[in-house]
């Protein structure tokens, strides 16, 4: 049994700039990192399950749940109809257990968590020139121009306000190094590097996902 706190570690980033790619790799070399499972009130996708790519939930239970306080953070994402968010329960009782619980979301929803977790470790992957979220986004051919031009927006707000995070690691297309910058950072900050627990490394098969369900 752990003595002491765990802690919670926040990765948020522009659509685009690969922080979903960074996070799998680092739960990969981390079993340390145990990811936090999101709630959302959309249905599943082909080949998703329930409690380990989401929570799925009706809209109903998900606005009971929201009104009693049981989420850190939440969102109704781009306007679209379906929520997103952090159950308290994915993080609290693993933090008292001494784990480290890592966030996949956006801005908004860290500074949610930094007012009741001033103390977690915020990280802000991006670009070192936004030019080249519009180049990754036109690559990959599946956003129509508006949806195009609204991720483009929301990426613009974002990084104009990355100052609210204690670190910045630049990914320009080189995942090891963006890793090995944000494992330096975690290593730094008293994440172990013994193995974990067998019953941990299981987690580490699915990454947590972005409140939005966006690209990354």
């Amino acid at each position: 049994m752990a003595h002491h706190p765990g802690k919670l570690v926040v990765i948020s980033g522009p659509s685009g700039v690969g922080k979903t790619t960074i996070l799998r790799r680092l739960l990969a070399d981390l079993p340390h990192l145990i990811p936090s499972v999101s709630a959302t009130t959309r249905p599943p996708r082909v080949g998703e399950r329930n409690g380990v790519d989401y929570h799925f939930v009706a809209a109903e239970e998900f606005e009971r749940r929201r009104e009693v306080g049981d989420f850190l953070e939440c969102c109704q994402v781009y306007g679209r109809q379906y929520w997103y968010g952090t159950l308290v329960d994915e993080v609290a009782p693993r933090m008292a257990a001494g784990e480290w619980v890592v966030l996949e979301i956006d801005v908004e929803g860290t500074l949610s968590i930094l007012a009741r977790y001033p103390e977690a470790i915020t990280i802000f992957v991006e670009p070192s020139h936004p030019d080249q979220l519009l180049e990754r986004l036109r690559g990959r051919g599946t956003e129509s121009p508006d949806a195009m031009a609204r991720r483009l927006e929301v990426a613009r707000r974002e990084l104009l306000q990355s100052h609210h995070y204690q670190h910045r690691v630049v990914n320009d297309d080189d995942v090891a190094a963006a890793v090995a910058a944000i494992e330096r950072i975690l290593f730094d900050a008293g994440l172990p590097h013994a193995p974990a627990h067998p019953q941990h490394q299981s987690m580490t098969d699915h990454a947590p996902h972005t409140p939005s369900g966006a690209q990354t």
